[in-house]
């Protein structure tokens, strides 16, 4: 069985808490590794080495810490296909997938390469007489990161390549359910030139977390998961005096207009809806139709489409559309959510309870699900499936589509399909969620922009990557300078004498 411990000071060193958890395979439901769980006085040991190593990383230019990401950004390409595998056999994601988890992480890497001008701070001269003005903006010393199983390559990146690029040491705590990939980003950074001790990554749980929001070392924390978790991570943070950034859930709607190009549209569902099996943050998990003959047209272009689609392990192929999800909870868990929403009275059109998948019988996977006619007051409504499951609410009016999102408790991201226009600008103006798409239906922000929910989605003031990680991971020092006067006049060759 293989053993997983931590990345602590350049090395892999095993756990000493004694406790681990279970790493599963998902396509098998085998176990196939198990990974360390660190005590409080291994994460704080780690988080010591590194506010060790971090004054001297801080101490160097920003073009020279640039030059590491530029090596990071080669190395990840090159090991590209080994990233990938290991993603999608510890998670379970198809190939493809896997390899566009790695690539939005790196763009977000590259976006870093340009630290020197991210960094620059501002000047004033002459804010009075002989005197400038001048801010800094420099590293808040250790930073930490805890970050969710759905995307263990993307998120840690996006996560420690800012904390990193601005002078800051990082402590990386990823999802125990699929800790392999985090680690080997820890061995391509050291590769990179990263110095040892800058980067630790420490596996755990709930102890590790606790340990991480009463560190009295560590001043900034960034978090991805569930809305609970991250409200609480949120106020226990800040309560500690840290600066902190959380993102939690997300029930992301899809409006389709009756002017809609529906195949278009349908297409679009079935991707965002089904991808990864729906454990995506961005996955559209609501479908609002306007109008009862668009909401009928709908369901009739999506059925096939989704009964057609293909389930199996990613060692199946590029062709396959989905793999299983991650753990036999999440699948208990996807299941009694549908069971709930056909005891409510939602109406099952495509039934995916009983899929098997012939010499996987013990994997973890699940079938594609559609409903309909489901309304706010049901639990698949009002809370995240994080599975394979679409539910359409039908409107009967473009106001009462924009209502129901607007109305929902998670504001992470939503999209609106229409050639309209003044309704797609109505709609992103009116819209109170953090990301919109316009016949976009995963509305993800590129590297250069920011990315962040509202409502009960986010919880601080700044997103992820984007200009908001330079500001999240820095503070600003100003300086006002004054400088006395008269050694410009030059030298004086006469013995001075008292007058």
């Amino acid at each position: 069985m293989e053993q997983i411990g931590h990345w602590i000071n350049g090395k892999h060193v095993a756990g000493t808490s004694g406790r681990t958890a279970d790493v599963w395979n998902p396509a098998t439901g085998e176990v196939q590794a198990q990974v360390a769980l660190a005590s409080k006085a291994e994460l704080d040991a780690a988080v010591a080495d590194a506010a060790a190593a971090q004054p001297a990383w801080a101490a160097m230019n920003p073009q020279r810490r640039a030059r590491v990401m530029m090596k990071f950004v080669s190395l990840l390409h090159r090991d590209m296909d080994k990233l990938a595998e290991a993603l999608s056999r510890e998670h379970g994601k198809t190939i493809p997938d896997a390899k566009g988890d790695v690539q939005r992480g790196l763009e977000v890497v590259e976006f870093c390469i340009g630290a020197p001008h991210m960094l620059k701070g501002e000047f004033t001269d002459s804010a009075g007489p002989g005197i400038d003005m001048y801010s800094l903006r420099q590293p808040i010393g250790v930073a930490a990161g805890i970050t969710p199983f759905n995307f263990p390559a993307m998120i840690p990146m996006w996560k420690m390549a800012p904390a990193i690029v601005c002078g800051n040491a990082f402590i990386l705590k990823p999802s125990e359910r699929d800790p392999s990939v985090p680690m080997m980003l820890a061995e391509l950074m050291q590769e990179a030139g990263l110095p040892d001790g800058v980067l630790q990554v420490v596996n755990g749980d709930k102890d590790s977390v606790d340990a991480i929001l009463d560190n009295d070392t560590i001043s900034g924390i960034g978090f991805v998961g569930s809305t609970p978790i991250a409200q609480y991570i949120y106020e226990r943070g800040c309560a500690n005096g840290k600066r902190v950034q959380c993102f939690g859930g997300a029930k992301n709607h899809m409006i389709i207009m009756p002017d809609a190009d529906l195949d278009q549209a349908a297409d679009a569902l079935v991707g965002a809806g089904y991808g990864a099996a729906g454990e995506r943050c961005m996955a559209i998990s609501v479908a609002v139709p306007v109008g009862e003959e668009t909401a009928d047209r709908l369901i009739e272009k999506l059925v096939p489409k989704i009964e057609a689609l293909k389930v199996g392990p990613y060692t199946s192929g590029n062709d396959v559309d989905y793999g299983p999800v991650v753990t036999p909870m999440a699948k208990q868990n996807i299941e009694r959510l549908v069971q709930s929403g056909v005891d409510a009275g939602a109406e099952l059109v495509v039934d995916g309870r009983d899929f098997s998948l012939q010499g996987y019988e013990d994997g973890f996977f699940v079938g594609p699900h559609l409903f309909d006619r489901v309304t706010p007051d049901m639990e698949i409504y009002q809370k995240e499936i994080f599975g394979p499951v679409l539910s359409t609410v039908r409107a009967g009016s473009y106001e009462e589509a924009l209502k129901l999102a607007m109305d929902h408790e998670y504001g992470n991201g939503t999209a609106i399909f229409t050639r309209d226009g003044d309704a797609a600008r109505d709609f992103a103006n009116r819209i109170n969620v953090g990301m919109v798409g316009i016949n976009v239906p995963i509305p993800v922000p590129l590297a250069y922009h920011t990315f962040g929910g509202w409502k009960k989605s986010v919880f601080g003031d700044l997103n992820q990557h984007g200009p908001d990680a330079f500001r999240f991971y820095t503070k600003t020092k100003t300086v006002t300078s004054r400088w006395p006067s008269g050694i410009k006049e030059g030298g004086e060759f006469t013995i001075p004498v008292m007058e």
